[in-house]
């Protein structure tokens, strides 16, 4: 037997250490030399070694310091020492190598390199004494022994090979003395370290450098460190301890594979190994550990127990679904490719272990198992390609499971599959569960009886199914036949809307690889042809009307909305042959718009515009009445089953009324519109809407056939208002759907006008739609809502039948009693609602209504104008303006106000060419001189507007009014607000130009709008200052027959005014006064006049300082006629003008 202790391994031992021997003959015994610690004479010179060891027996110095010289010397130098130097310098480095205690780690880390060193010259002998040590007995360290060995491992490989018996009999020695820490540790790296080398050679083949005897001795050498290592350190505690064991064990038992002969013992050793594994606190090393064996298992030939193989299967697929611990990736990575290394030695028995894991109750492991299953599917190992179609049987069982990680697992596991081998997928419709778990999530989502992390994890779950289905590759085997044309399914569901971005781009992944249309029945998939037409009926229609809501949903987004556009476009022989070409020049124009490339249209409302004129020209490129129809159905089967709240209702009202504009059988649409009509909640706003849009798209083409139809259905809801009805018929048509349904239905009236083409708003106007709208209403119960649709409808059926001409004239009794209607209105909110939107509508209304011959009478115009004025600029009072500012509708109040007065204003417009004057005497002088400011602030705005309109018109009327308007827009340069300093400014430079176009000749207006800033300045010395610069201006232009004019209206303010009003409508008056005293001489008397009649007013002694200064100025330039006309005649001329002077 060639074992340790016998005559053949001696004989070796000697051939190995006779070198070292006959270096070492005539050498002092160690143990004398080291006792005696003195330093031994040597007939040899004196070298660098020498002198280091004389210092290190010496113990001279640092020796730690002394050891790296002496490395450095051995690396440096190639002459050999002296047989008896070295022989000492091996004892004195062995000493500290392997004391027990009182040497520090540095110094033996040290005396292991001088080791390392000298072995590049005598490794031999270097070896020789490190595989004493290992066997030693009795008190000494063989940590750093180990740790040299190993660096000998490292830097001597070659030479190490015929040193393999001795060192695994040396550590075999280590193993039964050592129970763990730091040597343990070093010990299984060095046996690691040792068989790395090992399996090389022995894998080597004929150039292996041991004979076929030594490897068997090798070989049961190492199956006794094994049995050694297991029976000794198996049971250790340490986390490190166990770690490096079981790399040990993996390593000797991956090298023992190589020998057929050893197999069934390393068979019996898989439990132990399987034990140490699960042991191990740190799975990514322990995993990295046992693929260590596994991979050298792969490359062997040989039956494995199938008992002991599942039990190291058990125990990684243990760890991978252990969710007591936490995994980072890569533990996750190492466990998936160890069971992988599993799957590639034991296919059969690692693919039914992890099928047997899906029916298991722990979550957990269902999970791993999905996982582990699609990652060997995404392998592409043969065994699973054969084995995947039963795989995915088995999964398919798990897809009502409700557990939200294994639902995920399942989507990841079809995704892997997916990128497999389509093929193999024929036995479950995996496309159909990715939109199933899609519609599932929304589903749970829309209940909102979710958690946040709940809702959290159903919106993962959504986005993986997106990303599955847009990952797809269709140029994978069996990909195509798999997905066409079972995605056509999915388009049309309303549940699987959030789907068509990846399905847009499967399709036209497909359709650029040739139109899958053109495909025979034969190839496409039997299983899914006899389940698509023993389903719903999927139409071309169906998928249009569908695509179209999409594309036209303002809540879709753009992308959803292109995703449509393109299945659209990729689906057009699906849908009809006829429109290719015209959609595969138009859609790519709407995807551009889409991606912001076309600014031209930017919102919502105008995309709807396009996409529905794009409907059209569809329709008409077809000229297919009968696929028309069809599609008109399928609209309106999807209109009836959309909820109101549904944002894609407005869309379909407007789609479908544009279908039916295409028809051209006449019962058909009214069928539909009648249908839509009475099922519509016109008490929903946004139903109402869509049933105006309905009727006015339809009328595009149809006007007669729409408006006959609301002729009809409006009848309906006014038959019996005057006639014996039932009761219950009577509280229908009362009821507050009923009244909802007659204001939507007044203002479809209106709508229709608009879409009235000359020939038919003339022949229908005045007999069916005015007359329906008249009647609607006096059926109606006539509330606000009603209110605003007749107005609403009024302003519209006005604005269309003034397009049509010149020439038309519209019916003067009819009008008449439109405007008693209006004014009624009028009268009826006069001072009523703080802020309603029916004066509003009623200005608009008339500013329509007046520019439709014949025109209105004078006192009607001027009735009407005042009523207005009433409502719009006297109301709200200056007390209700402050509550209304204060109010939470603030903003919504002032901008109502604010439009108002725009109407009035054009409306004033309008009513320009028929008369002018009271104008501004009746309606404009009063407000600019009222106490509320906001009442000033209203007439100041009707009085830009007016003026501004004159100057357009080029009309004079102004002319007349020129001083008295100057003397009211004067004070107001100083207005407490703002705005309306800036107002009079605008004004009087209108005013100016006004009155230049009318004299034909030239103004010096000088730079008015620099001095805009200047009555914007807070201090008020500063808005008096620029007021003064203004009146200069304006008066170098006025007209002095006007003077008196000018002085009634300052007098107006005088009277009625306060502060800074008063202040600048005295500088006004003095400035005049300077610059036109001597010219006014016939007007003297009437000036003194009315300064005098000031005097009476209670508050005079705010402008009296003003009034003396004008007397003053007068006497001046007109003494006698200023003293006559002002003075009683009590008083002697000469006294007062003796006085005055």
């Amino acid at each position: 037997m060639l074992g340790p202790g016998s005559k053949q391994h001696q004989r070796q031992l000697l051939c190995s250490f006779l070198p070292g021997l006959f270096a070492c003959v005539g050498c002092v015994p160690r143990r004398t030399r080291r006792s005696a610690r003195g330093r031994v004479e040597s007939p040899a010179p004196a070298c660098a070694v020498t002198l280091l060891l004389q210092r290190l027996q010496d113990n001279q110095g640092d020796r730690a310091q002394a050891y790296c010289e002496l490395e450095h010397v051995l690396w440096e130098d190639d002459s050999r020492p002296p047989c008896g130097v070295l022989n000492r310098l091996l004892a004195e480095v062995s000493q500290d190598l392997t004391a027990a205690q009182g040497v520090p780690d540095s110094m033996r880390m040290a005396a292991s390199n001088v080791l390392v060193a000298l072995a590049r010259t005598h490794f031999t002998l270097v070896m020789a004494e490190l595989q004493g040590h290992l066997k030693a007995t009795g008190e000494m360290s063989k940590e750093f022994v180990l740790i040299t060995l190993s660096k000998l491992f490292t830097n001597y490989a070659p030479q190490c090979i015929s040193f393999v018996w001795l060192t695994l009999a040396g550590l075999r020695s280590v193993v039964g003395w050592v129970r763990g820490g730091r040597t343990l540790r070093i010990a299984c790296a060095v046996v690691k370290q040792l068989l790395e080398g090992v399996k090389v050679h022995l894998c080597s083949g004929k150039q292996c450098p041991w004979p076929a005897v030594e490897i068997e001795q090798i070989y049961k050498s190492l199956y006794q460190l094994l049995c050694s290592v297991l029976r000794n350190w198996q049971d250790c505690q340490e986390e490190k301890d166990k770690q490096a064991v079981l790399g040990a064990v993996a390593t000797m038992m991956a090298v023992l594979l190589q020998e057929e002969l050893l197999r069934e013992h390393v068979w019996e050793q898989l439990l132990c190994l399987g034990h140490l594994y699960q042991e191990v606190q740190d799975t990514c090393r322990g995993t990295k550990s046992l693929n260590i064996f596994l991979e050298a298992l792969e490359g062997v030939q040989s039956v494995i127990p199938r008992d002991k193989f599942l039990a190291i299967t058990s125990a990684v697929f243990y760890q991978l679904s252990d969710n007591t611990k936490e995994c980072s990736e890569a533990d996750r990575a190492e466990l998936t490719h160890c069971i992988l290394l599993q799957a590639r030695i034991c296919p059969e028995e690692t693919v039914l272990f992890l099928q047997t894991q899906l029916g298991a109750d722990r979550e957990a492991g269902c999970v791993a198992a999905l996982g582990l299953l699609g990652a060997l599917a995404r392998s592409d190992e043969p065994v699973m390609t054969e084995k995947l179609p039963q795989v995915v049987e088995a999964v398919q069982c798990l897809c009502s499971d409700p557990r939200t990680q294994v639902r995920r697992a399942i989507l990841h596991f079809i995704k892997d599959v997916l990128s497999a081998n389509a093929q193999s997928c024929s036995a479950w419709d995996v496309v159909g569960h990715i939109f199933s778990e899609f519609s599932r999530t929304t589903g749970r989502r829309a209940a909102g009886d979710l958690s946040a992390q709940e809702a959290r994890e159903e919106g993962a779950l959504q986005e993986l199914c997106v990303d599955i289905l847009g990952s797809l590759d269709v140029s994978v085997r069996g990909m195509s036949k798999l997905l066409w044309p079972r995605l056509l399914l999915y388009v049309v569901p309303a549940q699987y809307t959030g789907m068509l971005i990846p399905v847009s781009r499967c399709v036209q992944a497909l359709a650029e690889g040739g139109d899958p249309m053109v495909r025979e029945l034969e190839e496409l998939d039997p299983h899914f042809l006899s389940s698509m037409f023993q389903g719903p009926l999927l139409t071309p229609q169906t998928l249009l009307a569908r695509l179209l809501v999409v594309a036209g949903s303002p809540f879709a987004g753009s992308e959803l909305q292109a995703a449509a556009l393109r299945l659209m476009l990729n689906l057009h022989s699906k849908i009809h042959r006829a429109v290719g070409a015209m959609w595969a020049a138009e859609i790519p124009l709407l995807l551009q718009c889409l991606e912001g490339k076309d600014e031209s249209f930017p919102d919502s409302a105008e995309w709807e515009q396009r996409l529905l004129k794009f409907l059209r020209a569809s329709l008409d490129t077809l000229e297919d009445e009968a696929w028309t129809k069809g599609l008109s159905c399928e609209l309106s089967r999807w209109l009836s089953s959309s909820p109101s709240s549904s944002g894609e209702k407005s869309f379909l009202y407007k789609a479908l009324g544009t279908v039916l504009g295409a028809c051209k059988e006449v019962l058909h649409i009214q069928e539909k519109l009648l249908q839509h009509l009475e099922g519509a909640n016109a008490e929903e706003p946004s139903e109402a809407q869509g049933m105006i849009s309905l009727l006015s798209h339809a009328a595009e083409s149809n006007f007669h056939t729409a408006l006959d139809t609301l002729t009809m259905f409006a009848s309906r809801l006014c038959k019996g208002q005057n006639g014996r009805i039932s009761r219950r018929k009577k509280m229908e048509l009362d009821s507050r759907r009923a009244q909802a349904t007659r204001s939507a239905l007044i203002l479809a009236h209106g709508s229709l006008a608009l879409r009235a083409s000359k020939e038919q708003l003339l022949a229908r106007l005045e007999g069916d739609i005015v007359g329906n709208i008249l009647l609607l209403y006096s059926c109606s119960c006539r509330d606000l809502q009603n209110t605003l649709a007749l107005l609403q409808s009024i302003t519209d059926f006005s604005s269309a039948f003034q397009a049509v001409g010149d020439s038309a004239c519209f019916n003067p009794s009819l009008k008449g009693k439109l405007l008693e209607i209006l004014t009624e209105l009028l009268k009826k909110y006069y001072l009523g609602t703080p802020v309603s939107p029916v004066p509003l509508k009623v200005v608009l209304a008339l500013e329509q209504l007046s520019k439709l011959k014949p025109s209105l009478a004078t006192k009607d115009m001027c009735d009407i104008l005042i009523l207005c004025c009433k409502t719009v600029v006297l109301h709200p009072s200056a007390e209700m303006m402050l509550k209304i500012r204060k109010s939470q509708q603030a903003a919504q109040y002032l901008q109502l106000l604010q439009t108002s007065l725009k109407a009035l204003g054009r409306l004033m417009v309008v009513l320009l060419d028929t008369e002018t004057s009271g104008f501004f005497q009746n309606i404009v002088h009063r407000s600019m001189s009222s106490d509320n400011m906001w009442e000033r602030k209203r007439a100041l705005q009707i009085c830009s507007q007016l003026l501004a309109a004159c100057e357009e018109l080029r009309r004079g009327d102004a002319c007349k009014h020129f001083g008295s308007l100057v003397g009211l827009l004067a004070p107001l340069t100083c207005d407490p607000m703002p705005t309306s300093r800036q107002l009079a400014v605008t004004c009087l430079s209108s005013l100016l130009r006004i009155q230049a176009k009318a004299t034909n000749g030239g103004i010096e207006t000088g730079d008015i709008g620099s001095l805009y800033e200047g009555l914007n300045d807070c201090s008020t010395v500063c808005q008096l200052q620029t007021s003064s610069k203004i009146a200069r201006i304006v008066y170098r232009n006025f007209p002095l027959e006007h003077t008196i004019d000018f002085m009634m209206a300052i007098k107006d303010t005088f009277q009625k005014a306060k502060g800074m009003r008063v202040r600048a409508a005295g500088r006004w008056m003095i400035t005049f006064l300077h610059m036109y005293g001597e010219d006014i001489c016939r007007d003297v008397p009437l000036i003194t006049y009315i300064l005098r009649s000031c005097m009476s007013s209670p508050q005079r002694s705010m402008f009296t300082p003003f009034l003396s200064q004008a007397l003053v100025i007068l006497i001046r330039c007109h003494a006698d006629v200023t003293i006559n006309s002002f003075f009683p005649a009590a008083l002697s001329p000469q006294t007062v003008r003796h006085e005055g002077e």
